[in-house]
């Protein structure tokens, strides 16, 4: 087991993002291709995937009271910066907002979608009459693989892009849930590099305060509190913990300006992994230190299930971080390797085939379905039930199961995408 590896693959497969990271990413590449122009832009052409537009119609953009791939372009052609990465239109001014809004509304952005089979794709071109621009940004959302100024490529980021270390084959490589259970039994957190899960249980604890305190979305969290209030719903750690992750993903994907920390590049998954952990180890009295370790498994496991699944498809990814979150509550309370796995096998019995239908306020409600599972399944897994392997997806060996899981969301996933894309834009949005 090589820990600085696994510790690398951690602090690469989360970060801080504010926002939706799908208009994020857009806005990223946007400022990539600003910082090549000559002049101001005055126009704006933008080509996504399928997954990234979708994933980009309906969510908020932090700081504003837009939403759409073309207000995070123009937002990040007008102030971006690419320092920030996933918070890169974080310290947009009012007047910045303006200016972009005015080159949405004058016409001068223009989107369509990218003849590209990558899943996570966005292509921003600039121009201003004497200049010329554009950059890409594809297979992960900070990834920039392709920039030009004046029609002639730039060739250091096609070499900056090759340099990175950390592959999906590295990972999948390196992880399993041997592997996983493993190193989270042995953590030293003198030595090992974890500062991104002290960074996840800090931050995603603050978007949920947020979320739990404001008017987001759909409300997802405060519909629940409001339902224990009533006696309609319990109180105890199941219903805190969705309460809790829901009032997160509400704050998120109505465009609070508060970060989070990302799981394989998605902010609800980051959410998903951490809070249920975090709330269930503080409503049953769990100490710090087997919290932290619950909160690693938690996000290796989702980061082990996404190498082969991708960052983005046809199927919600919430379902994976669930999962992962199932994981870290099943060795919270003491559990094993072996009832690790059976969570793992009770979950993708169970939520496998929940639609992505797009990035948007009731993400939260589908976050809310899958945490409850989660303990559902964690609690089943504890008392060593398991779904049969005789049934459906799942396999007598989880890591099968993961297979046949990844299968699903890799060869489904086209079609679904191109229908759900047909669906959303025939509203006219």
């Amino acid at each position: 087991m090589n820990r600085t590896l696994i510790c690398q693959i951690l602090n690469h497969e989360m970060m801080l993002a504010t926002g939706c990271t799908e208009p994020a990413a857009i806005a990223l590449t946007a400022a990539v291709a600003r910082g090549h122009l000559t002049g101001e832009p005055t126009h704006v052409k933008i080509l996504a995937s399928v997954n990234i537009i979708k994933n980009a119609m309906a969510a908020g953009i932090p700081g504003t009271d837009c939403t759409g791939m073309n207000y995070a372009a123009a937002l990040g052609a007008v102030c971006g910066r690419v320092d920030r990465q996933l918070q890169v239109v974080d310290d947009a001014t009012a007047e910045d907002v303006a200016k972009a809004v005015e080159l949405v509304r004058s016409g001068n952005v223009e989107m369509g979608r990218a003849p590209e089979p990558d899943k996570l794709y966005v292509e921003v071109e600039l121009t201003n009459g004497s200049h010329q621009s554009r950059a890409v940004i594809r297979g992960a959302h900070t990834n920039v693989t392709f920039v030009e100024k004046d029609h002639q490529e730039v060739e250091t980021v096609a070499q900056e892009a090759a340099a990175d270390p950390i592959t999906p084959q590295l990972i999948k490589e390196t992880l399993s849930i041997q592997t996983i259970y493993d190193f989270v039994e042995t953590l030293d957190r003198k030595i090992d590099d974890l500062h991104m899960i002290e960074q996840a249980i800090k931050v995603n604890s603050e978007i949920a305060k947020v979320g739990a305190e404001g008017n987001f979305g759909l409300n997802i969290g405060r519909h629940i509190r409001k339902s224990q209030e009533s006696g309609l719903m319990g109180r105890g750690a199941m219903l805190e913990a969705v309460a809790v992750t829901s009032s997160a993903a509400d704050a998120r994907m109505a465009g609070a300006n508060a970060p989070v920390v990302t799981n394989s590049g998605s902010g609800n998954q980051g959410i998903t992994a951490t809070m249920p952990v975090v709330s269930a180890a503080q409503s049953l009295g769990i100490d710090e230190e087997r919290t932290f370790r619950a909160v690693t498994l938690s996000h290796l496991m989702a980061i082990h299930i996404h190498a082969d699944f991708g960052l983005l498809s046809g199927l919600c990814g919430a379902t994976i971080a669930a999962t992962g979150a199932a994981c870290g509550l099943v060795y919270l309370q003491g559990g094993g390797v072996k009832q690790i796995g059976y969570a793992v096998n009770n979950m993708l019995g169970d939520v496998t085939g929940m639609l992505c239908d797009g990035a948007k306020a009731d993400c939260a409600l589908k976050i809310s379905t899958c945490v409850f599972t989660a303990f559902h399944c964690a609690a089943m897994a504890l008392r060593d039930e398991t779904v049969k392997p005789t049934d459906g997806i799942v396999e007598s060996d989880p890591e099968v199961t993961i297979a046949n899981f990844v299968k699903l969301g890799n060869d489904g996933s086209p079609k679904m995408d191109d229908l759900v894309l047909d669906m959303l834009l025939q509203k006219g949005m």
